[in-house]
């Protein structure tokens, strides 16, 4: 942008253009006639074009000039919107967030991005849900949830809602440590064992069946149908149980050795996570710093 353009330039056309006459203008913004008729050719030079004809009857727009005040307009309501933000951040309670998330951004990256967010807005008040994809999205519709970070859900499934993806993520394939498929992780050993497997509901549901369907195996007989991650970690390390879940719900589980995760090739099942909104939907200070606190917790986890 040329440096040249000051803030006093947008502010004397929007307003000159709000007023219909460089005079009502100049004594809204507690100016003199010359001043503001000088700031409109100032920002008439820099842009290189007349943006507004002066007549008897008042000012009016040049063609030039209905294309660049509508940025001029939209310029400043951000800025108005970025102030009324920090004010906001400062008050308690004034921020409002209702956020949804599935199991596996719920284990893994809203923990940091929580953190973040108590550093740039500390008197935000936060809700959180989680839950499977169907249910969040229908609270997104519903208005009880302002925005969801979950999986890109078939087109049927992400109708009326604007996804912006934010990083991509497996499903893993997880056992007790000791477990006696990991003398010989086969995929097709699965079926020697109870499965933990994800309900026709879930997101990820369609992955795994991919990827078993590529191994040539059928769906397992013995299985236990959830994506509950409390369920799964206890049933998991006290069981022979196999179980089918998003990488995020047991990464932290996989590091410091409670569980184990197979060592198979899992591509098939990869899928983005991203950020959930309603379509129609206009953006908020509060969903804006939210999306700051995520982007530097995916940085922090390295998914980004």
């Amino acid at each position: 942008m040329d440096r040249r353009i000051k803030i006093r330039h947008l502010q004397a056309l929007a307003e000159i253009v709000r007023q219909g006459s460089l005079k009502a203008a100049a004594r809204h913004l507690f100016l003199t006639q010359p001043a503001i008729s000088r700031t409109l050719t100032e920002l008439e030079d820099i842009a290189g074009a007349q943006l507004l004809k002066r007549g008897r009857g008042g000012v009016s727009l040049t063609p030039e000039g209905e294309f660049f005040h509508g940025y001029a307009q939209r310029s400043l309501s951000a800025l108005e919107e970025g102030l009324a933000g920090i004010h906001d951040a400062g008050r308690e309670g004034a921020m409002r967030l209702h956020v949804g998330a599935l199991p596996s951004v719920a284990a893994r990256l809203m923990p940091e991005a929580v953190a973040e967010l108590s550093r740039l807005a500390p008197r935000m008040r936060l809700t959180i849900a989680d839950g499977a994809h169907g249910h969040l999205t229908a609270l997104l519709r519903a208005g009880d949830l302002d925005l969801v970070i979950g999986r890109l859900g078939d087109p049927a499934t992400m109708q009326g809602l604007s996804f912006t993806q934010l990083y991509l993520e497996d499903v893993a394939v997880v056992v007790r440590p000791g477990h006696p498929i990991l003398s010989d992780p086969d995929l097709r050993r699965v079926q020697d064992f109870p499965v933990i497997y994800p309900p026709p509901s879930a997101a990820i549901r369609p992955f795994v069946e991919r990827l078993l369907i590529a191994n040539g195996m059928t769906r397992p007989a013995r299985r236990i149908e959830t994506v509950s991650g409390a369920f799964g970690r206890v049933h998991v390390r006290q069981s022979d149980a196999v179980w089918f879940i998003s990488s995020g719900v047991v990464a932290r589980e996989v590091a410091d050795g409670r569980l184990v995760r197979l060592p198979i090739a899992t591509g098939l099942t990869e899928g983005p996570i991203g950020l959930m909104v309603q379509a129609d939907s206009a953006d908020s200070p509060a969903r804006e710093i939210f999306a700051q606190a995520v982007g530097r917790a995916l940085r922090r986890l390295g998914l980004c």
